[in-house]
């Protein structure tokens, strides 16, 4: 027989080439145990594992803190391909889009606190950071019948200079290196107010730019 058979023929029994991404009506059927899922899983079981190593001996033996910087830059790590994954191949679910961000701000929090305790960093630059981040939560809350903030460039600059600052608190760094990481952190914590004010500014421009469309529709 010369006929092509209905799969090939684009029928309804073809299958997707491969690594096509997923089309829209897979998304209402992403799994929770998708890939994207199981590696912010991942990251939050990694917290309390963090801490223990950090906290260690005291929390100064050397060892210890290397295995506590293997933690942490492996829950850093699944940050990056976590989210990737989901937006790539539509694997977006409304556990992800609430465990995600939890995820970061722990692993993140008890970081900083970890090592403020441990007297490493000063409770101020502790303060800040997670000051910033609590009150762009709740920002992001005020505004979000107006509309969404979305992530800026600076935003990932600051993501990025604070996952580098907190990694080499975390190792028992001496000489130039410990030097080297007092600076790191002072980017980390610029850009920290800087894109934390600008988020501000987006939100006070969206909730009036809100409020008027709302007015001129009535």
């Amino acid at each position: 027989m010369t006929g092509v058979p209905a799969p090939a023929a684009g029928g309804t029994g073809s299958r997707p080439a491969p690594g096509a991404k997923l089309g829209a009506a897979a998304v209402n059927q992403a799994s929770l145990w998708n890939i994207a899922n199981i590696l912010t899983m991942i990251r939050l079981v990694l917290v309390p594992g963090f801490v223990l190593l950090l906290l260690a001996d005291g929390g100064y033996d050397p060892v210890w803190r290397a295995l506590a910087w293997a933690a942490f830059a492996v829950a850093m790590i699944t940050d990056i391909f976590d989210g990737h994954l989901a937006r790539t191949y539509n694997l977006v679910t409304d556990f992800g889009k609430i465990a995600d961000p939890i995820a970061d701000k722990a692993i993140m929090g008890s970081a900083l606190v970890c090592l403020s305790w441990l007297g490493d960093l000063p409770w101020w630059v502790t303060g800040v950071i997670l000051g910033r981040e609590l009150g762009i939560t709740l920002l992001r809350f005020w505004v979000i019948r107006y509309g969404v903030i979305p992530a800026s460039r600076g935003g990932k600059l600051k993501t990025l200079a604070q996952g580098t600052a907190v990694g080499m608190y975390v190792l028992a760094l001496t000489g130039p290196l410990a030097t080297l990481r007092f600076w790191v952190m002072a980017v980390a914590v610029l850009l920290t107010v800087v894109t934390g004010l600008d988020y501000i500014r987006q939100a006070v421009v969206l909730r009036r730019q809100g409020i008027a469309a709302e007015r001129a529709a009535r």
